[in-house]
């Protein structure tokens, strides 16, 4: 028995920030989530804003924003067929390549986890390739290779197709701790359920921890004519 999508979240305090990518129950629509925590102040400080092709993290603040180098960025972007979803500035990597005739795999052996010692946070990043009525997915993860950060390992995993019903969750972290224990393993399998953006939104924001949550994003998109449907939830308003 594999947990929901919303149970997964909830399974530790601070899983970080998170990928959840997975087809509707039904079988009709694909399902893309990502969501951000936060301990610090700089952290917390946080608002997803949407933009034509995806999203885009600000500060809340402005006045509190201290370090915007692995804050603010690009989560979500659109490129031809594909949806690009990363937790760092590693989204822009990825679709100038793609836009180059690259591949997703290519650009990320050009990047490396976080430079934030002695956390070393992974970079973690999917890719969505809808076509025929069907998507896709790519998934990756750039992790600190030992405790001093002197190496990096990328895995990366390629799912032909997704099983209506099923999604696959990836995230940075795999509890809270000092330092926080990087994320290991294949991505986890989740059971997705039905449901328009919104629920999807508000079920996986119930299940984040209330006090470490900042920002979730969720799409949906019609397998059949491509529509979209987004819902954003932010715990700064």
């Amino acid at each position: 028995m594999i947990n929901t999508a919303f149970q997964a979240v909830g399974a530790t305090t601070y899983p970080g920030r998170g990928i959840i990518v997975g087809k509707s129950a039904d079988g009709k629509r694909a399902v893309m989530a990502y969501f951000i925590m936060g301990r610090s102040v700089n952290s917390r400080n946080r608002v997803f804003v949407e933009q034509p092709g995806g999203i885009r993290t600000e500060a809340f603040d402005p006045a509190k924003l201290v370090d915007p180098s692995l804050i603010i960025y690009n989560p979500v972007r659109t490129i031809d067929d594909k949806v690009i979803v990363t937790n760092g500035d590693q989204t822009d990597t990825i679709y100038e390549y793609i836009g180059d005739g690259a591949t997703f795999m290519d650009a990320l052996m050009e990047r490396e986890f976080e430079p934030d010692a002695p956390n070393y946070t992974p970079r973690v990043s999917a890719m969505a390739t809808f076509e025929d009525g069907d998507f896709s997915l790519d998934m990756a993860i750039l992790r600190a290779g030992d405790a001093e950060g002197s190496c990096c390992h990328r895995v990366f995993w390629a799912f032909e197709k997704v099983e209506a019903g099923k999604g696959y969750f990836l995230h940075t972290y795999l509890r809270d701790g000092d330092p926080i224990p990087s994320f290991t393993g294949d991505p986890e399998t989740v059971a997705i359920d039905d449901g328009s953006a919104f629920e999807i939104a508000d079920a996986l924001w119930d299940g984040l921890n209330a006090d470490n949550r900042v920002s979730l994003w969720v799409c949906t998109r019609d397998l059949a004519t491509g529509r979209t449907d987004t819902a954003i939830i932010n715990a700064n308003k």
